[in-house]
């Protein structure tokens, strides 16, 4: 191929180039019968293998073109990338074989192909598998190259993971949590981790809860009046999420394609409008209504507008008394009768707000094939709404807090407290959350595992305990070993944690490839 046009072309940072600048340059080197090739990633250790890689693309063509994912899309967990778009930029734009390097605007590499229009669009050899990319990506890829007329291809050479490379050599995870991660990764694989979220989707979950409205007031803390002894802010703006049980029935839909959502709803600002459309579409849900004058339950936050994290001040619950009513407590019993034989899995989150009562517990335990049970404790049930208000589990998933709550201990070695509760509830599988500490796991045929967090990116913490339960139960039905429920719960929780309140759901592409970037 003749590579003598782009040699004038290598001039430092004027090889970068916004897009649409550098497809007008393109069209101008298609005229002159250049063949443009070119290469999408995110390249964020730049390593021989890339180079080897971009060296047998560039023998493809005359003129090279490398696009990066911008940081924002790149999926890969806390800390990724390790460089920014601009380092990762510039690094590409020093080597000899590149010819140009554009920053992408889209997650996928799709829409860049169709604006730059290459003749051949390389890939690795590693995406020879289009079933190994869980993206999709490639596909869509393959499609967008055959629309502008031009072939996909690949290089077979020497290969590296940046991941690997990152993972040992330049952790971002807390401490000690690197070397948990190295130390899993010898006993378990991302293919058989892999395996139980690809079986999840065929199993059928009915969550069971109290759906909740969570509400956030933004301020700016202004300072102390100047008449009394109270602190003073300014209301900038607000925003509301589908929390509670919805919030956890999204989450599971990220993962299961058969999901049923039972719930209470007020008679008076039920929020119902606002409820279905935040509810994952495919999810089936069965709303019940509360007695009249009862609200669907509001959670109202006033939090001071923080660049880093969310501070709350003050919390407002609008509610009733909390307590259960004998008629919504017969409705829910009926239903549940109904419901319950149509599910593999049914996942009850009991914020213990007066919807399940001492009735609905019984026949849960009784009726229900595999029960996954979460128990919440909050300013409005404290000490009342404890796991031991359930005589059977087949998995539990609840707070250190919580389980100590229920034994009315502050200082007995929890193992001991873990064991007791898995004798009580005839519960073989025991999953307790421990904030930045991680997760203690425990299965009875197995032992004691430690989970550590998997994320020092804390911007909201509301939600987490929800997330670790949606996915890791999932888990937990299919006898998967507890190490590895814990994990993929903790990975649950670490992707909650990056985001204010219930925001944003789960997302099983991005949690499958945090998983597989950090066991590469």
């Amino acid at each position: 191929m003749n590579n003598g046009h782009s040699s004038g072309l290598k001039t430092g940072d004027t090889k970068i180039k916004d897009l649409n600048e550098l497809a007008g340059l393109l069209d101008s080197l298609r005229t002159e019968g250049q063949k443009i090739v070119h290469c999408h990633g995110v390249f964020d250790l730049l390593h021989i293998g890339h180079i080897r890689h971009f060296q047998k693309a560039k023998e493809l063509g005359d003129v090279l073109v490398v696009t990066i994912t911008q940081d924002k899309y790149v999926n890969k967990g806390d800390g990724r990338p390790a460089f920014t778009e601009q380092l990762r930029a510039e690094a590409l734009a020093a080597l000899d074989c590149v010819d140009f390097v554009g920053i992408n605007q889209w997650a996928l590499a799709a829409d860049t192909i169709q604006l730059l229009k290459p003749h051949v669009y390389v890939k690795g050899s590693d995406y020879k598998q289009s079933e190994d990319d869980h993206t999709g990506g490639i596909l869509l890829e393959e499609e967008a190259i055959k629309s502008v007329g031009g072939g996909l291809a690949f290089t077979d050479d020497i290969t590296f993971s940046s991941s690997h490379l990152i993972n040992r050599h330049l952790p971002v995870l807390p401490n000690g949590a690197s070397e948990y991660v190295i130390g899993l990764s010898d006993r378990h694989s991302s293919k058989d981790i892999l395996s139980y979220l690809d079986s999840a989707r065929s199993l059928k979950v009915l969550v069971v809860g109290e759906a909740i409205i969570d509400e956030y007031i933004y301020c700016e803390a202004l300072g102390k009046s100047g008449k009394e002894p109270v602190l003073v802010s300014r209301q900038m703006d607000s925003e509301r999420f589908a929390g509670g049980i919805v919030a956890v029935a999204n989450n599971v839909a990220a993962f299961s394609d058969n999901v049923g959502m039972l719930t209470f709803l007020g008679q008076v600002d039920s929020h119902e409008e606002f409820v279905r459309e935040h509810l994952n579409p495919d999810v089936d849900s069965t709303f019940l209504y509360m007695e009249s004058n009862s609200p669907t339950i509001l959670k109202r936050r006033f939090v001071d507008r923080s660049p880093f994290h969310v501070q709350k001040l003050f919390e407002l619950y609008v509610m009733d008394n909390g307590e259960s009513k004998p008629s919504e407590s017969h409705a829910l019993y009926e239903k549940l009768q109904e419901l319950i034989p149509h599910y593999d899995v049914v996942l009850v989150t009991d914020y213990g707000h007066g919807m399940i009562s001492p009735q609905v517990v019984d026949l849960l335990c009784r009726e229900a094939r595999f029960l996954a049970l979460n128990t919440q404790m909050n300013a409005g049930n404290l000490g009342f709404n404890t796991v031991s208000k359930y005589s059977r589990a087949d998995f539990l998933c609840v707070s250190e807090n919580e389980l100590r709550l229920d034994a009315r201990s502050r200082s007995r070695e929890l193992e001991c407290i873990v064991k007791d509760i898995s004798v009580k509830l005839s519960c073989g599988r025991v999953i307790i959350t421990k904030g930045p500490e991680g997760c203690l796991c425990y299965g009875s045929e197995e032992g004691f595992f430690k989970v550590p967090a998997l994320t020092s990116n804390v911007v909201d913490r509301v939600g987490a305990g929800d997330s670790v339960f949606a996915v890791s139960n999932l888990l937990a039905a299919q006898n998967a070993p507890i190490e590895i429920v814990g994990f993929v719960g903790s990975l649950a929780g670490a992707q909650a944690v990056a985001t204010v309140g219930h925001k944003d759901s789960l997302d099983r592409v991005s949690l499958i490839r945090h998983m597989e970037t950090l066991l590469k």
